[in-house]
Order: structure tokens, then sequence, then C-alpha cells
């Protein structure tokens, strides 16, 4: 019996298999995903699977993995991306809405036409506390890709949890952007004015 196989037995240790020639380990696929994204990319998660030649599913975890080791990274109708500080200059304002399910795409549209970025939806639910997804809404094509999403998955939307009550953090260059969002909210009857009782 050769040695390698008599030292094996007797510590319970089995020799690693040996990697199939050009495939990456789990540590070098997780660097080469950060890597990507530390290059200012924002590359979607079926694009990074065909690249480093796993599933979606293994894509997601790595992820989670590397979210769990403090990369901040941010799941986008567009695909992943590194979350980033907003510029000094850009004014953020949080606004409650209100609305039908069915109004989603209305109220998304009405937002970045006036060159406000929808940078998160958030509901506060009575179990779970508050719940935050990223959306990074940048045009009308982001919104219209955010809805064949939503469609193709069968996704419901975070609303739905609380009739239709929700938050969403906005971003823009100066404030009377900002001030034209909430506007445009009103004029839809979507605002929800923080001095209603």
């Amino acid at each position: 019996m050769p040695t390698q196989t008599v030292h094996a037995a007797t510590t319970g240790a089995e020799p690693a298999p040996p990697r199939p020639a050009g495939r990456m380990s789990s540590a070098e696929r997780r660097a080469s995903i950060g890597q990507r994204l530390a290059d200012g990319a924002c590359i979607p998660g079926d694009a990074l699977a065909r690249d480093l030649g796993v599933s979606r599913q293994v894509i997601v975890q790595d992820v989670a993995v590397l979210r769990a080791g403090g990369l901040d990274i941010v799941a986008t109708v567009r695909g992943y991306l590194l979350a980033t500080s907003p510029a000094p200059s850009a004014a953020r304002r949080v606004v409650t809405v209100h609305h039908a399910p069915e109004h989603a795409v209305e109220e998304l549209s009405a937002l970045v036409d006036t060159g406000a970025r929808v940078v998160d939806v958030v509901v506060e639910h009575p179990v779970y506390g508050e719940l935050r997804a990223e959306l990074d809404l940048r045009s009308r094509r982001d919104v219209q890709l955010w809805a064949e999403r939503c469609a193709e998955t069968g996704a419901r939307l975070l609303s739905e949890l609380t009739d239709g009550t929700h938050v969403h953090t906005l971003e823009a260059d100066h404030e009377q952007i900002l001030d034209a969002a909430e506007d445009a909210l009103r004029r839809f009857g979507f605002l929800v004015d923080p001095t209603d009782g």
C-alpha cells in the first residue's frame, strides 16, 4: 500500500482532488468579481456568470460572501456595482409616496423625467422593521428594465406589504430638481404630505 494512502487513512484526511485546468477556485472567482466592480463597472449577474463559467446562483452566493466580507455591493436593475457616496455637490431628499402597484412605472418615470435618481425604495414592515431595496434608476430605460424584470420573475413590489405606502431616497445635482420631482409626485396624487395627520 502506498505511503500516501496509509497516511490519509490514519489521519482521516483525504487528498484534495485536483482542480480542472482553467477553472477558478471560489476565492479566485470572488477576487475577480471584486476587481471588476472596483474598476467602476456595473455588471449584470448573468454576464458575470457567463464570463466566469458558473451559474447565476453561484454569482449570487459569491456576492453575498463579498458583502459579508465588507464589500459594499449594490444590486441594481442594470447589474452589480460598488456603492458610492453621493457626490459632495449632490442633493438628497427622502419622499413618502402612496399608490397602487399598477402605478409604479408611472411614478418612477415621473421621477426620472425630472432628472432625479431614484436611489432606493423602503417600507416599514410591522414585523421585520425597515426593508430596503436598492434601485439606482436614472432614466426611463432603467425603469423599463426594472418593470420587465418584475414581469419576468413575477416579483411583487415591496410597497404591496404596506398597502402602497413606501419611501424613496432621491438624488440630484441640485435642489431644484428634487423640488420638481416632488411637484411631479404631487400632480399625480402620489406624494404623502408629512404634515398630514
